[in-house]
């Protein structure tokens, strides 16, 4: 009886898992044949994929650490979702994929375009994004797998979108000894997925309308999907 109920399950399991992965890894081949310069290496990419699963892991630490601060320390409930999703959501889940970002590629002889920036922090996004999507499908089931396919999933790419811009325009102006722009540009390349992170997130929870979480998604993607299409003719070597 046990076999019979494990033999049955597997298969179906599975079948969630592989509506969980395909999404992501069909927005990471589009991105990555956009790289019009010079392909990244595979090795490369794998990692900072590896690295977005880790950024997961780090960012559910941190999120339930401050999550018990907010609720000790703030009694308005307005305050209190404002912090949770633009403070404790969006920066322990952005801070954590930057952090892996830069540990993994700022002095990574590869990065020598600007456009990679846009590649790497998209690989990232989308790990992270590919091991939440399982972790949800596997609780929640097929409908979830396809609400966050054209959801959830997209939004981490559009996040590490701008993330990615900013980032390789941040080793643009390092390279050209630009420091302080770097450092600006490093500053927002957190701080705009921040905003974009929780904007998304508290939209999506308390805005009464849904027309106004799909008008938001909307625009999101089409910036984004802009940015790509326009980083992408405008590339050039930095190194």
């Amino acid at each position: 009886m046990f076999y019979f109920q494990r033999s049955s399950i597997l298969p179906f399991n599975l079948f969630l898992i592989a509506a969980a992965v395909i999404p992501a890894l069909f927005l990471m081949l589009r991105v990555y044949r956009s790289d019009r310069l010079e392909a990244e290496s595979v090795a490369l990419l794998w990692r900072l994929a590896r690295a977005g699963v880790s950024a997961a892991l780090l960012a559910i630490v941190s999120e339930r650490i401050l999550g018990l601060l907010l609720e000790k320390t703030v009694q308005n409930e307005t305050l209190y979702q404002i912090l949770l999703y633009f403070v404790v959501v969006a920066f322990s889940e952005e801070g954590a994929k930057y952090l892996l970002l830069h540990i993994r590629t700022w002095k990574s002889e590869e990065f020598n375009c600007q456009y990679d920036g846009v590649v790497y922090a998209v690989f990232i996004s989308l790990g992270f994004a590919l091991w939440e999507n399982i972790s949800y499908v596997l609780h929640y089931g097929l409908s979830t797998a396809l609400i966050r396919a054209v959801t959830a999933i997209p939004g981490h790419t559009c996040f590490g979108v701008f993330m990615g811009v900013f980032y390789g325009l941040a080793r643009r102006a390092e390279n050209q000894k630009r420091f302080s722009e770097a450092k600006t540009y490093r500053v927002l390349s957190i701080l705009v997925p921040m905003a974009l992170h929780g904007a998304y997130d508290y939209i999506a929870t308390v805005a009464a309308s849904t027309w106004t979480f799909v008008a938001f998604i909307a625009v999101l993607f089409l910036v984004s999907y802009r940015l790509i299409v326009r980083m992408s003719k405008t590339d050039q070597f930095i190194a």
